[in-house]
């Protein structure tokens, strides 16, 4: 019975040891498995982990070279495309008129949080009247709507702003 025993643990022990790895090295962004011929190249044996190399694709250009590339005067541009006058004109007093109806529906909702806000003391609803802590959250979230609505409305207001005057 012994026998029998021994045979499946020394085949799990000489299984074990030709899966594992020889010794690797690092040296600088390079892995090897030959040992460094000198201690001055800078390669240090990586221990008790596997080391699995995946190698990718090659950098792209440098910056510097893809501005060469593109300021070269023998290099054909694309041109942009030139939009007509008056379709610029037709599409800026397109977008003010979006703005307006944005702004004018942001004011109606800003007017309506505010009454329902009632300068932080809303009627309470529902429920909220055995349970405080429901009506605090309310408060707490129909103050940050109205935070959030006014943010909304400066920033339509600076989109207006940036729009060339309607003649």
């Amino acid at each position: 019975m012994k026998i029998v025993l021994s045979v499946p643990l020394a085949a799990l022990f000489f299984a074990s040891s030709s899966f594992s790895q020889d010794a690797i090295y690092r040296c600088g962004n390079e892995y090897t498995n030959t040992k460094p011929t000198s201690e001055k190249s800078g390669c240090k044996l990586l221990e008790g982990s596997n080391v699995t190399i995946i190698k990718g694709t090659k950098p792209a250009a440098s910056g510097a070279a893809t501005a060469r590339a593109a300021n070269a005067p023998n290099v054909a541009q694309p041109s942009t495309p030139r939009v007509d006058s008056q379709d610029q004109k037709s599409r800026d007093s397109d977008a003010r008129l979006i703005l307006e109806a944005e702004l004018k529906k942001a004011e109606a909702r800003q007017a309506e949080l505010a009454r329902e806000y009632n300068n932080g003391e809303p009627e309470k609803i529902g429920s909220e009247a055995r349970n405080y802590q429901k009506y605090l959250d309310r408060v707490a979230e129909l103050k940050a709507s109205l935070s959030r609505n006014e943010s909304d409305i400066d920033g339509i207001r600076r989109e207006l702003g940036r729009l060339p005057a309607s003649k």
